[in-house]
Protein backbone atom coordinates (compact mmCIF):
# COMPACT_ATOMS: atom_id res chain seq x y z
CA UNK A 1 0.00 0.00 0.00
CA UNK A 2 1.05 3.43 -0.72
CA UNK A 3 1.19 6.53 1.42
CA UNK A 4 -0.35 9.90 0.27
CA UNK A 5 1.04 12.97 1.55
CA UNK A 6 -0.68 16.28 1.61
CA UNK A 7 1.18 18.65 -1.42
CA UNK A 8 -0.74 21.59 -0.82
CA UNK A 9 -4.01 22.38 -0.86
CA UNK A 10 -5.17 25.56 -3.62
CA UNK A 11 -7.93 27.50 -4.79
CA UNK A 12 -8.02 26.39 -8.47
CA UNK A 13 -6.89 30.32 -9.75
CA UNK A 14 -4.05 29.54 -7.59
CA UNK A 15 -3.22 26.22 -8.28
CA UNK A 16 0.64 25.51 -9.55
CA UNK A 17 0.90 24.53 -12.92
CA UNK A 18 2.28 21.66 -12.40
CA UNK A 19 -0.91 20.17 -10.72
CA UNK A 20 -3.28 21.41 -13.82
CA UNK A 21 -2.99 17.46 -15.57
CA UNK A 22 -4.18 15.83 -12.71
CA UNK A 23 -6.72 18.43 -11.79
CA UNK A 24 -8.20 18.17 -15.26
CA UNK A 25 -8.44 14.17 -15.40
CA UNK A 26 -10.30 14.38 -11.99
CA UNK A 27 -12.31 16.79 -13.22
CA UNK A 28 -13.13 14.93 -16.40
CA UNK A 29 -13.54 11.43 -14.14
CA UNK A 30 -16.00 13.46 -11.63
CA UNK A 31 -17.89 15.29 -14.84
CA UNK A 32 -16.93 18.14 -12.56
CA UNK A 33 -16.70 21.96 -14.10
CA UNK A 34 -14.29 23.43 -12.60
CA UNK A 35 -14.55 27.00 -10.96
CA UNK A 36 -11.64 29.42 -9.93
CA UNK A 37 -12.95 29.04 -5.96
CA UNK A 38 -12.72 25.53 -5.82
CA UNK A 39 -10.67 24.27 -3.20
CA UNK A 40 -8.51 21.30 -4.14
CA UNK A 41 -5.82 19.11 -1.87
CA UNK A 42 -3.40 17.91 -4.07
CA UNK A 43 -1.78 14.12 -1.73
CA UNK A 44 1.42 12.49 -3.45
CA UNK A 45 1.17 9.22 -3.41
CA UNK A 46 4.85 7.64 -2.07
CA UNK A 47 6.90 5.27 -4.28
CA UNK A 48 5.38 6.71 -7.96
CA UNK A 49 5.35 9.64 -10.17
CA UNK A 50 1.40 10.62 -9.64
CA UNK A 51 -0.73 12.65 -7.53
CA UNK A 52 -3.96 12.41 -6.27
CA UNK A 53 -6.92 15.13 -6.77
CA UNK A 54 -9.63 15.61 -3.53
CA UNK A 55 -12.33 18.45 -4.63
CA UNK A 56 -12.95 18.84 -0.76
CA UNK A 57 -16.24 20.18 -1.33
CA UNK A 58 -17.26 16.57 -2.67
CA UNK A 59 -16.76 15.16 0.91
CA UNK A 60 -18.77 15.38 4.10
CA UNK A 61 -16.26 13.23 5.83
CA UNK A 62 -12.53 12.39 5.81
CA UNK A 63 -13.81 8.74 6.12
CA UNK A 64 -14.85 8.86 2.41
CA UNK A 65 -11.31 10.34 1.64
CA UNK A 66 -9.91 7.25 3.19
CA UNK A 67 -12.23 5.09 1.00
CA UNK A 68 -11.23 6.67 -2.07
CA UNK A 69 -7.39 6.14 -1.05
CA UNK A 70 -8.34 2.84 0.22
CA UNK A 71 -9.57 1.72 -3.01
CA UNK A 72 -6.27 2.94 -4.97
CA UNK A 73 -4.40 1.61 -2.69
CA UNK A 74 -3.11 4.24 -0.56
CA UNK A 75 -3.08 5.32 2.43
CA UNK A 76 -3.22 8.82 3.96
CA UNK A 77 -0.57 9.91 6.97
CA UNK A 78 -1.44 11.31 9.56
CA UNK A 79 -0.87 14.80 9.33
CA UNK A 80 -2.47 15.16 6.34
CA UNK A 81 -5.17 13.23 7.38
CA UNK A 82 -5.30 16.31 10.22
CA UNK A 83 -4.83 19.36 7.91
CA UNK A 84 -7.67 17.39 5.86
CA UNK A 85 -9.93 17.32 8.16
CA UNK A 86 -9.22 20.79 9.88
CA UNK A 87 -10.25 21.88 6.37
CA UNK A 88 -13.46 19.86 5.48
CA UNK A 89 -14.61 21.57 8.82
CA UNK A 90 -14.39 24.70 8.31
CA UNK A 91 -15.86 24.08 5.06
CA UNK A 92 -19.03 22.74 6.19
CA UNK A 93 -19.13 25.37 9.22
CA UNK A 94 -19.08 28.11 6.44
CA UNK A 95 -21.69 26.15 4.74
CA UNK A 96 -24.27 25.56 7.37
CA UNK A 97 -23.05 28.90 9.21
Amino acid sequence: MFVATLDGIFKYSDLPEEYEPYVQFKATIDKRELSKDDEIAILNISGTSTHHVLFLDSYDSIAEIEKELKDADAKINHTTLKIIGGHLWAYHLNKIG
